[in-house]
């Protein structure tokens, strides 16, 4: 017979967030404000860096900066959204940009959120909690759609 449905307060392991950025001072200080939550961090250091990260170990969330080498962290997103094993992973892209067009350009490119720099340490932990939180709340939706549609199939045969 199946299970219910697993309650998400009953989870063990914690949020991995993967923080990307080519700067390593940006990124020592978004790893020591994420610091405050009970997460596993992760780093990368570029948008093909990141995919290699999200392959080998899917986060939870992924704080993106937007102008680095190699990878734009826009491109990193298509390529992310694009990818059945990642497209739900929240993204929030950390920039210094903050013209309308670019704003347009991640809307377009699948961000989640925005923060500009510099980063305000409050806003920052508010905002990665509300999308671990939608994130969670998904997941437990899935969950449960999932053991809907067995209990429909077993009553079915």
């Amino acid at each position: 017979m199946a299970e219910g449905p697993a309650n998400d307060d009953t989870r063990t392991s914690r949020d991995r967030i993967l923080v990307v950025d080519d700067n390593a001072q940006n990124l020592e200080l978004l790893v020591e404000y994420l610091n405050a939550l009970d997460c596993e961090i992760d780093t990368a250091v570029d948008g093909v860096d990141a995919l290699e990260k999200v392959q080998a170990a899917v986060p939870d969330l992924i704080l993106l900066d937007v102008m680095m080498p190699r990878m734009s962290g826009f491109e990193c997103c298509r390529k992310l959204r694009s990818n059945p094993d990642s497209r739900d992973i929240p993204v929030i892209m950390v920039t210094a940009l903050n013209e309308l067009g670019d704003i347009e350009r991640g809307v377009e490119s699948g961000t989640d959120d925005f923060i500009t720099k510099p980063v305000n340490r409050l806003e920052l932990v508010t905002r990665v909690r509300s999308l671990l939180r939608v994130r969670h709340l998904k997941n437990e939706l899935d969950r449960t759609l999932a053991y809907l549609s067995e209990v429909e199939q077993n009553a079915e045969t």
